[in-house]
């Protein structure tokens, strides 16, 4: 479903998408020879096509889909009314669907993929199905490597304080939120539409779905390099996406990033309306003064209209930075919204799923889920760990149970990824999480680990982590179990050891 990079004038090579010209959903009218009243979405057990999913069943459309397993999302879509079968098959598509919603990691030789081209039905992927979901709304897109979700679900939080009711799409879970897209109260009012917030992904180039009026990067560099091939090619997809923004459309920028930070003065000499956030000096959004705390921090922020204190109630100083990057773009968005207002919506935000979640404690050992699959986010996950157990009375260590995500991403990034583990007091490298991905035998958990510290250990196929976890914890520790693939699935079994381990003691 991609293509070779095209080229544009003078040759330059523009970034490759999975979209093509008009492949965009609107509502209530739809570019096609027909009134759609019925979308299938492939694949709809993932967090981006539930979202998709949702958003449709709120705007009045029948909707059906499949995945190839049962999940946390499928069974909320089923009670709001969706048709969702289990497995793939041509028979899963309705006689009178009008149309077929996809993402990049739904194969060609799909059954139900192949079955609406022969019956020419039309097919677009699911970042234009949202773009589409969600017009003619003013929209604030969240983009960047790390940090996507929970910025979005701030954003949400913020303008929420301001007195909006955004509509929503983001790629996971938010307790706050109830579910990870929605309508507001006035989804069915057209002339009194609140604007949207969506988390828009870079991973295969489809953020150019969207034209956004705000736009905040929170930061750049190389990533999903499967799809994009090499980091020039990722650096021209995020410029595409800025010349992308309205006219009169704002750019939010982390000055902090190197990334984000060139991106935004490209951007600025292009003319572009660019606003900065972060500890650097000059920046429009600038962090003075930070206290940390276990569950939190208490922030000073300087802004364009004055001196801002807030409280935050998640941890970790990336997620400091997340919190002003939202209230830049909610700002923004919103130029008549008060900063403070904007705070004390965002102040309630307690974390998106699997972004340190605590899991519980087990064993006098809290553990912590988080969803960190790159070096730089696990390096913040463990920074903000050692963090909360250094404030802590009780003296406590950082351990990990690392589950790297993807082939690719382990080969790419190992040197990196040794380097954010042995920042950990021990940690524990998994196997790979192929995901989409077929199996490279050159590339397992010893590929990390042989550049890594002594103390972080390779595990090999079908070995439990529970065991050396628990032999090694003691009450007090943090363990930090991390990964995008189904480690959640291990932590369980880590936790009862850990319980087990503490009454035989």
């Amino acid at each position: 479903m991609t293509s070779a990079a095209p080229t544009g004038p003078a040759g330059q090579v523009l970034p490759r998408t999975v979209l093509q010209p008009g492949d965009v959903i609107t509502r209530p009218t739809w570019p096609f020879d027909r009134t759609v009243r019925s979308v299938h979405v492939i694949r709809i057990g993932g967090a981006g096509m539930s979202a998709v999913g949702r958003l449709a069943l709120e705007a009045g459309l029948a909707v059906s889909g499949s995945d190839s397993q049962d999940g946390q999302f499928i069974g909320p879509l089923r009670a709001a009314g969706a048709r969702i079968g289990i497995g793939f098959d041509a028979s899963h598509l309705a006689d009178d669907l009008d149309l077929v919603i996809v993402s990049t990691a739904v194969r060609a030789d799909n059954p139900e993929l192949i079955a609406a081209r022969e019956r020419g039905i039309p097919v677009i992927h699911r970042a234009a199905a949202l773009a589409g979901l969600l017009a003619p709304r003013a929209l604030l897109a969240v983009a960047g490597t790390h940090g996507k979700t929970t910025t979005t679900g701030m954003a949400v939080m913020a303008l929420r304080g301001a007195g909006l009711d955004p509509a929503w799409a983001l790629g996971a879970a938010v307790p706050d939120l109830g579910r990870n897209a929605g309508f507001g109260a006035d989804a069915a009012d057209q002339a009194a539409l609140a604007p949207a917030v969506v988390e828009a992904d870079e991973s295969d180039g489809s953020f150019l779905a969207f034209a956004p009026h705000a736009l905040v990067v929170t930061n750049l560099e190389p990533d999903h390099l499967d799809f994009h091939g090499d980091a020039a090619t990722l650096t021209a997809a995020f410029d595409a996406l800025t010349t992308q923004l309205v006219a009169g459309g704002t750019l939010v920028v982390c000055a902090d990033d190197p990334g984000a930070d060139a991106l935004g003065r490209r951007a600025a000499q292009r003319g572009t309306t660019v606003l900065t956030y972060g500890s650097a000096e000059g920046a429009d959004w600038r962090l003075r003064e930070e206290r940390a705390g276990t569950r939190g921090a208490r922030i000073e922020v300087d802004t364009p209209r004055g001196t801002l204190r807030t409280e935050l109630a998640v941890a970790g100083h990336h997620n400091v930075l997340n919190a002003l990057g939202a209230l830049a773009a909610a700002s923004a968005l919103d130029p008549a919204a008060a900063p403070a207002a904007l705070a004390a919506g965002l102040a309630a935000f307690t974390g998106a799923s699997r972004r340190f979640d605590v899991a519980g404690v087990a064993g006098g050992v809290t553990v912590v889920d988080d969803y960190a699959h790159h070096p730089r986010e696990v390096a913040a996950t463990v920074a903000a760990a050692r963090g909360i157990v250094t404030a802590q009375p009780q003296a406590g260590r950082v351990l990990v149970v690392f589950q790297p995500h993807l082939f690719s991403r382990t080969r790419d990034f190992a040197a990196d990824f040794a380097t954010a583990l042995s920042a950990a007091d021990q940690a524990w490298v998994m196997p790979v999480y192929g995901a989409r991905e077929e199996p490279d035998p050159t590339v397992d958990a010893r590929t990390i680990t042989a550049l890594a510290a002594e103390h972080v250990r390779p595990l090999g196929p079908g070995e439990p982590a529970a065991d050396p976890v628990a032999a090694a914890a003691r009450p007090g520790d943090l363990l930090l179990m991390l990964g995008a693939g189904d480690i959640v699935e291990t932590t369980p079994a880590v936790m009862a050891a850990l319980d087990a381990a503490r009454t035989h003691r």
